[in-house]
C-alpha cells in the first residue's frame, strides 16, 4: 500500500488502485499520522489539528472514532491488534507503520536531500537526475483534498518550502552542466509563480543571455525591478544590478559570479536558507 499527499490525498492498494480516502476528517486524521509515520502521535495532536484551541468536550472520544474508521478503511478490519493492522494504538497515542518508501513526502525529502548531496560532491548530472525525480512527485498543492489544521498546515509550508529549494538546487546543477538555457521555458513560468524570488529571476535572465536573447534579458530584468519597487519599494540586489550590467556591457565585466557570489551563481548548499 502507498500514499500519496502531494497533491490531492490518495490511498493505492497494492494493485495500483486508488482506494476510498474516507471522509475529510478522517483523511485529515490519516495525513496526520502518515506525516508523522512511525512515530507516536498524542491525542493532543489530533485535537490540536481538528479543534485548534476550542476543541469540545467530546473531542477525545470523537478522536478515537476517527481513528476506529481510519483503521477500517486501510484493512477492513478496526481492531488495533489484527495483524494486519497499520495503525496501532500505543500507550500515549497511535502509531502509522509504514516504510518511508511508500510515502511520497518521504521519497522526495530523501530525494532532495541525495541531490544536494550529489550537488555539493560535484555529481551535477546525478543531481539534477534526482532532483527531478523529486519534482516529478508534485502532482498539485500538498494535501489539496484535505482539510488543514494547525499541525498540518505547518507541514503543508515545510513541503513548498522544499519544493522551491529543490528547483533552486536543479536550476543549479543545470547551470553548472552548462545547460541553462534548456531551462527558459521553466523559468519563465517560475518568476510568473514566484514574482518576489529575486534568485529565479537572476537565473532566467542569465539563461536568455547565454542564449543570446539579449533584448529579452534585458526586459527581464526591467519587469523584476518594476515588480519589486511596486511590491516592495526595494531596487533589485547587487547581483542581478550586476547580471544587468554584464547583459549591456557583456566586454567590461568578468564572467564569473557577481559582485557577491549571491543571487547569479551562489553555490546553493552555501545559502543561508535551510533545506
Amino acid at each position: 500500500m502507498r500514499f500519496n499527499l502531494i497533491g490531492p490525498f490518495q490511498i493505492i492498494a497494492d494493485d495500483g488502485q486508488a482506494l476510498p480516502a474516507g471522509t475529510p476528517k478522517v483523511s485529515q486524521i490519516l495525513a496526520l499520522l502518515l506525516t508523522h509515520a512511525n512515530d507516536i502521535v498524542t491525542p493532543d495532536t489530533f485535537i490540536q489539528e481538528l479543534w485548534q484551541h476550542n476543541p469540545p468536550r467530546s473531542a477525545l472520544n470523537t478522536v478515537q472514532t476517527y481513528v476506529h474508521h481510519a483503521r477500517r478503511l486501510l484493512t477492513g478490519d478496526a481492531r488495533p491488534d489484527c495483524e494486519q493492522s497499520l495503525l496501532s494504538t500505543r500507550f500515549g497515542g497511535y502509531t502509522m507503520h509504514v516504510e518511508d518508501s511508500a510515502i511520497d513526502i518521504k521519497v522526495f525529502e530523501r530525494l532532495v536531500t541525495q541531490g544536494k548531496d550529489e550537488l555539493r560532491e560535484g555529481r551535477y548530472e546525478a543531481a539534477a537526475d534526482s532532483l527531478a525525480l523529486g519534482l516529478a512527485l508534485w502532482r498539485g498543492p500538498v494535501l489539496s483534498n484535505v482539510p488543514t489544521g494547525d499541525v498540518l498546515a505547518g507541514r503543508v509550508v515545510h513541503l513548498e518550502e522544499l519544493r522551491i529549494r529543490a528547483l533552486e538546487l536543479r536550476i543549479e546543477a543545470m547551470r553548472r552542466l552548462g545547460r541553462l538555457r534548456e531551462l527558459v521555458p521553466e523559468l519563465r513560468t517560475l518568476v510568473h509563480d514566484y514574482p518576489l524570488n529575486e534568485w529565479f529571476h537572476g537565473q532566467l535572465i542569465a539563461a536568455l543571455h547565454q542564449a543570446g536573447r539579449r533584448a529579452e534579458a534585458l526586459d527581464a530584468y526591467r519587469k523584476v525591478r518594476q515588480i519589486l519597487r511596486e511590491e516592495l519599494g526595494l531596487e533589485p540586489s547587487p547581483d542581478i544590478q550586476w547580471l544587468h550590467q554584464r547583459v549591456l556591457s557583456p566586454s567590461r565585466l568578468p564572467a564569473g559570479p557577481g559582485p557577491h557570489g549571491g543571487a547569479v551563481v551562489v553555490p546553493l548548499w552555501e545559502s543561508a536558507r535551510t533545506g
